[in-house]
């Protein structure tokens, strides 16, 4: 047995149903998905007991009515897990995970920028890459505002975040 087999099959055993359409992608790639709710006990489960113990990223998609959320974290810098998750687009709210993963506040303060995610519990989701003067509400990556209408309102002076 792979260790990508024997993480997926302790995955399934440990969350069940809770684990959703999980595969390796290819070598060294596990790809999951989650209920929201059961993230972060995935998340610990992973760094605490299977080895994951750095995060690469936290990427995220506009998916229409929700948001998606990526987290990829590393096994011994050499098989990656991505675990995605939704949220709702119209309450993007989701616990933090800097308490397991410190350096994933990075990369939560970047999703917040782009798409407008609300980290519950991080202490720092201020600006990272929009300018000071990019509109207050306004986020790049979501697909409810065209291209159009955020240069008129950059240019107009959309205020500060």
């Amino acid at each position: 047995m792979s260790r990508e087999e024997e993480i997926l099959r302790k995955l399934e055993e440990k969350f069940g149903e809770k684990i959703k359409g999980i595969r390796i992608q290819r070598s060294r790639r596990i790809f999951a998905e989650v209920n929201v709710e059961d993230l972060k006990d995935v998340l610990r489960y992973a760094k605490d007991e299977l080895g994951f113990d750095h995060i690469s990223t936290i990427t995220g998609e506009d998916l229409g009515e929700a948001l998606g959320l990526i987290y990829h974290i590393a096994y011994e810098n050499s098989i990656e897990l991505s675990i995605k998750t939704r949220i709702p687009k119209n309450n993007p709210k989701i616990v933090t995970i800097i308490d397991l993963y410190p350096p994933a506040g990075i990369y939560e303060r970047e999703v917040h920028d782009l798409l407008g995610v609300i980290f519950d519990g991080n202490p720092d989701l201020s600006p990272l890459l929009l300018p000071d003067n990019w509109p207050k509400d306004v986020y790049p990556l979501r697909k409810d505002v065209s291209l159009e209408e955020m240069r008129a309102l950059i240019e107009k002076g959309g205020g500060e975040k």
